[in-house]
């Protein structure tokens, strides 16, 4: 049976993968504190989409996918409940992207240097199966990207049966996973966007990706 796929975000991070579920046949619904802003994305869409608050999302997904800005990825997990994410894959694609501009091209976070905010969030719903994805990229290649090879995306969680499930959605959408570990990697993984952006800021480039490299 396709498992629902509970998208909390309202913005371009959440329009996309929302678009891209649906291109994969997955039944969709995205969740916003205002859901009528989500309107014209239902009424557009291809596919099985649906809106609601934050919390009727979380309960009605199979799998949550959250995608909102950094600074508000604690507040939505908390609206949408711990009883209603207990026992699920949580794909977390946020960072925590401090509210100021970057310096000489360098983002900075509101997280310390050994603390991350999947761990943050993992700590504050441990009954949830947290697993850091899409985190490292921007929204214009996270489905079906065309980099002339398939491009590498680092996660990392405590459950290594998310993972696995979240491996194969990264495949589906045009993605070689690279498990790096637990929640404790989650600032290397965050720290990724950093050093991905940096392209971007410095030479407008921001259609790339990471590539894992072995024999």
């Amino acid at each position: 049976m396709t498992k629902k796929i509970g998208i909390l975000g309202s913005g371009k991070v959440g329009e996309v993968l929302g678009d891209g579920f649906l291109a994969h046949g997955y039944p969709v619904m995205r969740g916003s504190r205002e859901p009528a802003k989500l309107a014209a994305w239902k009424s557009g869409a291809k596919g099985d989409a649906s809106i609601g608050t934050v919390a009727e999302t979380a309960a009605w997904g199979d799998i949550i996918v959250l995608a909102v800005k950094g600074t508000g990825a604690e507040p939505a997990i908390a609206e949408a409940g711990a009883a209603n994410l207990a026992g699920k894959l949580v794909i977390d694609t946020t960072n925590p992207i401090a509210d100021t501009p970057p310096r000489n091209g360098a983002l900075s976070y509101f997280t310390g240097a050994n603390e991350s905010l999947i761990g943050r969030l993992q700590a504050k719903v441990p009954q949830a199966r947290f697993v850091k994805a899409w985190n490292s990229v921007g929204n214009a290649v996270m489905v079906n990207p065309r980099l002339g090879t398939t491009p590498s995306m680092f996660i990392c969680g405590n459950d290594a049966r998310a993972k696995q499930e979240t491996t194969e959605i990264l495949t589906q959408f045009g993605w070689e996973a690279v498990d790096v570990g637990g929640v404790e990697l989650g600032h290397a993984v965050e720290a990724l966007c950093i050093l991905w952006c940096a392209p971007g800021f410095l030479h407008n480039d921001w259609v790339h990706a990471f590539k894992y490299l072995r024999p």
